[in-house]
């Protein structure tokens, strides 16, 4: 088996000699999703490993605190515990959009950063919002409330309805993707800027030190702060609390 990487692709040819149709295409957005639900995994199985009533272990401590933190979450923001069935999907959810954004800071690129991950979420999401909304009022009570307030307005209902996931998919993405370019480019400006300084000295010492990057050292690692993790973390949170709002007022009719 080959493997040609190419920008951010990866191609795995079939050996010969075995029918194909083709190259079969694997993006690096899928590799590393996977990546994430690996880590979520393994961290899930790690915490939950030898559960005890009583003398629990700190890993069980920590575990306990992640449910209980999911339950309040979906109570406090639903009023009881009627949405109870939610806690998973929204913990899931939750999980998976922090650690994609987070990921970066080991210098793999976010999953997130592609529109693709948040598009396949946000229908996910819009389903299941649409599925309580049926469920709610039925089939022909859903349909009739695009007609509402009255007739000519059902086109504008309809975008309306559309616009929901379309919306949270694009939030999350661009100020993901936002974070990932604006540290890209300040890192080349500085790595330009160190060449820039450093070529400044003569000789092969300042040809030398010139091929360095110093400058990068310090002022992208702060940066990274903001962009990395504050951003991340809130916009994994702004996500999770959309899903359970949206599906909520649904269920309400």
């Amino acid at each position: 088996m080959n493997f040609d990487i190419s920008g951010a692709k990866i191609f795995f040819r079939i050996p010969t000699g075995i029918p194909i149709l083709g190259d079969i295409l694997i993006s690096e957005t899928l590799v590393i999703s996977w990546l994430v639900m690996i880590i979520i995994t393994g961290l899930c199985i790690f915490l939950t490993r030898n559960l005890k009533v009583e003398n629990i272990s700190k890993r069980q401590a920590v575990a306990e605190l992640i449910v209980e933190s999911a339950n309040n979450l979906v109570r406090n923001n639903t009023g009881g515990t009627k949405f109870d069935k939610l806690i998973p999907f929204v913990s899931a959810l939750f999980a998976t959009s922090i650690v994609s954004n987070l990921i970066s800071l080991v210098g793999l690129r976010s999953p997130t950063a592609d529109l693709s991950t948040e598009a396949a979420w946000a229908v996910v999401v819009f389903i299941m919002i649409t599925a309580e909304k049926i469920k709610a009022g039925g089939l022909l009570g859903y349909l009739k409330g695009f007609t509402t307030p009255i007739f000519i307005m059902t086109p504008f209902n309809i975008l309306s309805e559309i616009a929901t996931p379309i919306s949270m998919a694009c939030r999350h993405f661009g100020n993901i993707l936002s974070g990932v370019v604006i540290n890209g480019l300040i890192y080349a400006a500085l790595a330009v800027a160190s060449s820039a300084l450093f070529g400044l000295i003569p000789g092969a010492v300042g040809r030398f030190l010139s091929n360095i990057p110093f400058l990068d050292v310090g002022l992208p690692a702060i940066l990274s702060v903001y962009f990395d993790w504050f951003s991340g973390a809130m916009q994994a949170f702004i996500f999770t609390m959309l899903t359970i709002m949206y599906i909520a007022n649904a269920a309400e009719g």
